[in-house]
């Protein structure tokens, strides 16, 4: 596991980069002030309306080069939706839309907005934004991937926590990839997805559970971290929403004109995203709280029927 002494060394080198990026750009600032430290350093460059977003713990299958397909992508959608008026997190208009690379970190640049601290979002309200959002992205003709980095994400996690005993059991490793052997060939494609699930809605979705990442501002909410935008089921976005969310997104999505969520692609996202949780543990070694973080979500996992009694039945097979 890394240590404290190692984290924080972690965090001055993507502080200094972002620093050095910044300058580079012409950019004039005093002292940088770190937002935010967990899978990414967020710093805003003051007295600037600038925040650097400096990627600092990522898995395996991330590169330097998917990392900067990945953050011109998550540019381009937002500063598409920005233009159009959708409430998000733009780019920085004071540099160029276009990731910086900067002694082995991958940055991006945004706009620096001011925080209500006051304001919480219900998940009720964070649904319906979900499904405003589902409604401006259905006209977005960007390139986008099927499902992201998400699929050799999992297999990849699994692997390394082979020899990780002490992140996760042997018995439960098992059982994810016995898992994973059922829900592979359901998302290993749009094609094999839209014959397994017919009739299903796949369009570009924001990727990483948009209802946990949205901003309260004085002026409203604003949507936040494309970085897992992607072309995928608009299921992909719900199953973090639980029951009464997911609701909440159905009756938005009949106002506007929205297919409601399909239950059987729900029950499968949800199982994966379960998945995606499990093989995030191989992270822990670079970001010890996942330990602690993971844990409600490991042992509710393993409380649920395995994946395959309820998913792999409810869809036709993909060949």
């Amino acid at each position: 596991m890394i240590t404290d002494e190692q984290r924080a060394a972690r965090t001055a080198r993507a502080v200094a980069a972002a620093v050095s990026a910044g300058r580079d750009l012409g950019l004039s600032f005093d002292e940088p002030e770190v937002l935010y430290d967990v899978f990414s350093v967020i710093v805003r460059l003051s007295p600037l309306p600038v925040v650097v977003r400096v990627p600092t713990v990522l898995p395996r299958t991330t590169t330097l080069e998917t990392q900067l397909i990945d953050q011109r992508r998550e540019l381009a959608v937002t500063g598409w939706l920005a233009r159009r008026g959708h409430p998000v997190v733009p780019p920085s208009p004071l540099v160029p839309a276009e990731p910086v690379q900067r002694d082995g970190f991958s940055m991006t640049f945004w706009q620096f907005v001011e925080h209500d601290k006051e304001a919480e979002i219900s998940p009720e309200r964070g649904a319906e934004i979900v499904a405003r959002l589902h409604a401006a992205l259905r006209e977005y003709d960007g390139d986008l991937a099927f499902m992201g980095g998400l699929i050799p994400f999992v297999p990849d996690g699994l692997d390394q926590l082979a020899d990780r005993p002490d992140l996760l059991e042997p018995a439960d490793l098992d059982r994810a990839r016995r898992e994973w052997d059922v829900l592979r060939p359901l998302f290993e494609s749009e094609a094999a997805f839209t014959r397994a699930f017919p009739g299903a809605t796949v369009q570009p979705v924001h990727g990483d559970a948009p209802g946990y990442n949205l901003i309260a501002t004085p002026d409203g909410e604003l949507c936040s971290d494309f970085e897992l935008v992607n072309r995928a089921p608009v299921e992909l976005d719900l199953p973090a929403m639980g029951a009464e969310g997911v609701a909440a997104y159905n009756a938005a999505a009949e106002q506007l004109g929205l297919r409601e969520a399909d239950e059987r692609v729900l029950k499968a996202l949800g199982a994966l995203a379960m998945l995606q949780g499990v093989a995030c543990l191989a992270m822990a070694p670079e970001l010890p709280m996942l330990l602690e973080g993971l844990k409600p979500m490991i042992e509710q996992w393993r409380e649920t029927p395995f994946a395959g009694a309820g998913v792999g039945s409810q869809a036709k097979p993909a060949r």
